[in-house]
C-alpha cells in the first residue's frame, strides 16, 4: 500500500500537469518542478531514512512517513499557488522517503531464503505496474470531474489505511548495530542533486553559459568531489562507496538511475504529447496509457520468477531491449500518428520496465549484510528517484528548448537509455561481475 499510494502519486500528477499549468499560470520549468521538487526530496533522504529505520525500528518509522506523506497529500490539495504546490510536494517527499527503503527493509527481513525473497520483490513490483494502471485512469476522471485539486485526496484513505495494517500486521524490527548519523554527508547529496537539477531546469531559460547555470553545475561538482572525500573516511558512512567495488551492486544502481530516468521522461513528455499534440482530455490520455501499465503488471511477478529460476541477466536482457524498441514507434509519432502505432511502443515498454525492477532491487540488498537491508534499499530506491528527477529535467529541457512536446529528440534519448539497461545489465551478471561481489560483501545476503 506505501508503494501504491507513492507510484500512484506520479502518475497521477503527470496527467494532470496540463490542468494545473493552465490553472496556476505554470511555465514548463514550473511543471517539471512539481515533479523534480518532490523527487529531489525523496532520493535526497531516502538512505537517512533507511538508515534511521534500521536504528530506531522500521515500522515506527515507516508510520510516521505515512503520517506525513497523508498530511502532505492534503497540503497540495489546497495549495493557492504554483511556489506553495511546489512546497507541499516537498513535504509530500519526506514522508514517501520513509516509506519504500523501510518497506523493503522489512520485506528482506522477513523473506530471508533467495527464491522466496525474489519471488516476494517480483509481487511487490507488481504493484508499481498497478499504480501506473489506476493512476492515469484515476488521474483522468478526477480531472475532468473534480478538478486538478481532487488528484491528492485519493492518498488519504489510503494512507490511512496503510498506517492502521501497518500498526496491526506488521512487526518491529531493527538492525542490531545501527550506524551513526552523517548529517554532513546527507547535506553533500542533496547538495549534488539540487545543484544538479536546477541547472538542468532552469538551463533553457537562463542560458547554458549564464553564470547562474554554470555556477550550479560547479557547485554540483564540488559536492561530489566533497562526497567522495568525506564518506570513505567515516567510520560509518551515509553512503558505502566500498560497495560500488561490486559490479552487480554498481551495475544495479546504474541500471536503476537509467531505467528511471526512462520511465520519468516518458511519463512526462507523454502527458504533453497526448494532451497538447494530440489533442486528448486528461481522461483519454490516462485511457491510452493503460496498455503499457498493463504490461508492467505481467511482467514484473514473471520477473520476479525469472531471478528466481534464472539469475539477473536474463531479465535485465530483456528489459533493455523491450524498453529501447518501445521507444522506436514513438520517434515518428505526430499528430495524427495511428493509435495502434502509439500502443505498439507502450506495450513494449511496459513490458520491459515491468522487467526490470526485481533485478535492481534484488541485487541490491544481495550485495550487502542483511544488517544494511534498510540501506540497501535505500539506495536502490535512491538510484530510481535520482534517474526520474534527471529524466525530467533533461526531457523537460529538451521540450523547452524550443523542439516541443512533438519532437523526436525526447524519444531518441528514451531509446539510449534502453540500450544502456541492456549493455549495463549484461556487463554486470558475468562471472566478472560476481567475482568482485565476492571480493567486496563476503559477509553479503545471499543473491
Amino acid at each position: 500500500m506505501s508503494l501504491l499510494i507513492i507510484s500512484l502519486d506520479v502518475t497521477i500528477v503527470n496527467v494532470a500537469l496540463p490542468a494545473i499549468s493552465e490553472d496556476l499560470d505554470a511555465p514548463v520549468s514550473g511543471l517539471q518542478w512539481i515533479i523534480d521538487a518532490y523527487t529531489l526530496v525523496l532520493a535526497s533522504l531516502l538512505v537517512l531514512a533507511g538508515s534511521t529505520g534500521d536504528r530506531i525500528g522500521r515500522r515506527r518509522v515507516f508510520q510516521a512517513g505515512l503520517a506525513l506523506f497523508t498530511i502532505g497529500s492534503l497540503l497540495c490539495s489546497v495549495a493557492p499557488s504554483l511556489e506553495m504546490l511546489i512546497l507541499f510536494r516537498m513535504v509530500q517527499a519526506v514522508g514517501g522517503s520513509m516509506l519504500n527503503p523501510v518497506a523493503m527493509s522489512i520485506i528482506t527481513n522477513t523473506f530471508t531464503e533467495p527464491r522466496e525473497r525474489a519471488r516476494a520483490i517480483g509481487v511487490w513490483g507488481a504493484v508499481t505496474g498497478f499504480s501506473m494502471a489506476l493512476g492515469p485512469l484515476a488521474g483522468g476522471v478526477l480531472v475532468h470531474t473534480l478538478g486538478w485539486r481532487s488528484i491528492f485526496w485519493i492518498n488519504v484513505p489510503v494512507g490511512i489505511a496503510a498506517f492502521l495494517l501497518a500498526w496491526r500486521f506488521v512487526p518491529e524490527s531493527r538492525a542490531e548495530h545501527p550506524r551513526r548519523l552523517d548529517p554532513v554527508g546527507q547535506l553533500l547529496v542533496l547538495t549534488l542533486l539540487a545543484a544538479l537539477t536546477f541547472g538542468i531546469i532552469e538551463g533553457p531559460a537562463a542560458g547554458w553559459s549564464s553564470p547562474l547555470i554554470i555556477g550550479c553545475f560547479a557547485l554540483a561538482a564540488a559536492a561530489l568531489a566533497g562526497l567522495l572525500r568525506w564518506e570513505p573516511r567515516r567510520d560509518e558512512p551515509l553512503i558505502e562507496l566500498r560497495f560500488f567495488r561490486s559490479a552487480p551492486f554498481s551495475g544495479a544502481t546504474l541500471i536503476a538511475v537509467c531505467a528511471f530516468a526512462s520511465l520519468g521522461g516518458f511519463l512526462f513528455l507523454n502527458t504533453l504529447y497526448l494532451q497538447e499534440v494530440r489533442g486528448l482530455s486528461a481522461l483519454q490520455a490516462g485511457l491510452y496509457t493503460l496498455p503499457m501499465a498493463a504490461m508492467t503488471i505481467v511482467a514484473s511477478p514473471l520477473s520476479g520468477r525469472l531471478v528466481g529460476s534464472r539469475g539477473t541477466r536474463l531479465p535485465l536482457h530483456i528489459a533493455g531491449t523491450a524498453m529501447a524498441l518501445g521507444m522506436l514507434p514513438l520517434t515518428w509519432a505526430g499528430s495524427d500518428t495511428p493509435a495502434w502505432q502509439l500502443f505498439a511502443g507502450y506495450l513494449l515498454f511496459g513490458f520491459g520496465f515491468g522487467m526490470v525492477n526485481t533485478p535492481i532491487t534484488n541485487t541490491a540488498v544481495s550485495g550487502m549484510p542483511r544488517a544494511r537491508a534498510g540501506v540497501a534499499a535505500a539506495i536502490a530506491s535512491t538510484s530510481r528517484q535520482v534517474g526520474s528527477a534527471l529524466g525530467v529535467a533533461v526531457i523537460g529541457a529538451v521540450v523547452a528548448s524550443g523542439t516541443g512536446p512533438d519532437s523526436a529528440a525526447g524519444w531518441w534519448i528514451m531509446f539510449a537509455l534502453g540500450l544502456a539497461v541492456l549493455l549495463v545489465g549484461h556487463l554486470s551478471t558475468g562471472r566478472w561481475a560476481q567475482a568482485t561481489a565476492a571480493r567486496t560483501t563476503p559477509d553479503a545476503v545471499p543473491a
